[in-house]
């Protein structure tokens, strides 16, 4: 099997190693790595030990591109990743690893074509690899209600902590939504803000009243705090009064996390998480649900349906006499 038709010839044979002594990244493969990390962490929320095996592949990975001549991620095409599949196989990894690294390649380079770094995903026609999908982190109603009220109103920052958090759960906002909202985006008299999902989708999604209430407060009397450059429209500012980044708004979260007493691990995305199992455990129909998380596949969103079931599933066992 051919690899990329960018590699110079002397290099076409296979690495000689794959372990970090081989070389160095390159530098756009260690932007694109620290992008990805920092992603990773705020969004997804995985375990220190699960981001250290998704570096841990994708460095392994880039190693071996590196000695293929290939030093950037926009010069990664499907046969390069084929051929490295393959090559993980020929040097005898076991199937479920060889689907492991093929999981972390494939969100990595979807990373980068939703972020705009590559024109093309080079790993979308590869085959999914059938592994587990765990069910998404929850928190209970009663641990929102806290978390909430926990920042309080004694400083402007305290105030824009509140109205972030109260909208990321009103709307159920992906990080990257919740924080890429202009003011322009919101129109808080009648109740609905409008957000750019992925692919570049649109959505339009009703908020209730207390988070507009927050968020129009916020505007009112605390973001000109943050002191905004001339023409910043983002809505949510960091003390330089730039746009709040992903890791910025997920050290927030943690604080008032443990302020509040949650136990558990918890990431931004757990807001959307929350969000939309407690919609269901509520009544909400599917459709309409997946409607607001902007989910292209309703398969995606059938997930919530087997989080509410174990919900119920714990209510029945504790409060069923004979259970």
């Amino acid at each position: 099997m051919k690899v990329h038709s960018n590699a110079p010839a002397r290099n076409r044979g296979r690495p000689e190693s794959l372990s970090s002594s081989a070389g160095k990244l390159s530098p756009a493969f260690s932007r694109a790595l620290e992008a990805y990390r920092q992603y990773v962490l705020a969004e997804r929320g995985l375990t220190v030990s699960t981001l250290e095996a998704y570096e841990h592949d994708l460095r392994q990975h880039f190693i071996y591109l590196g000695a293929l001549g290939i030093q950037a991620p926009a010069a990664v095409s499907r046969q390069t990743l084929l051929s490295y599949l393959v090559h993980l196989r020929q040097s005898g990894c076991a199937a479920s690893t060889v689907a492991r690294k093929e999981s972390s390649l494939k969100g990595f380079y979807r990373f980068l074509a939703e972020q705009g770094d590559l024109e093309n995903d080079p790993s979308a026609l590869l085959d999914s690899p059938r592994l587990a999908r765990p069910l998404p982190q929850v928190i209970t109603q009663d641990e929102i209600k806290g978390l909430l009220e926990t920042p309080g109103e004694a400083t402007p920052s305290a105030r824009r902590d509140g109205a972030m958090l109260e909208l990321a759960y009103a709307a159920g906002l992906r990080v990257s939504e919740l924080l890429g909202l202009k003011i322009e985006d919101l129109n808080l008299s009648v109740g609905y803000l409008r957000c750019t999902g992925k692919g570049g989708k649109e959505r339009v999604i009703p908020i209730h009243r207390l988070a507009a209430q927050k968020v129009a407060r916020y505007l009112e009397k605390d973001r000109e705090t943050f002191d905004p450059a001339a023409g910043e429209r983002t809505l949510f500012l960091n003390r330089r009064g730039r746009p709040l980044s992903r890791m910025g708004f997920w050290k927030i979260l943690r604080k008032y996390a443990l302020k509040a007493g949650i136990g558990k691990k918890i990431s931004p995305h757990a807001l959307r998480h929350s969000f939309a199992t407690h919609l269901l455990e509520n009544g909400m129909d599917l459709r309409s649900l997946q409607e607001m998380l902007g989910h292209s596949d309703i398969a995606t969103t059938q997930i919530y349906t087997h989080v509410s079931s174990s919900r119920l599933k714990e209510i029945h066992a504790r409060y069923h006499p004979r259970a």
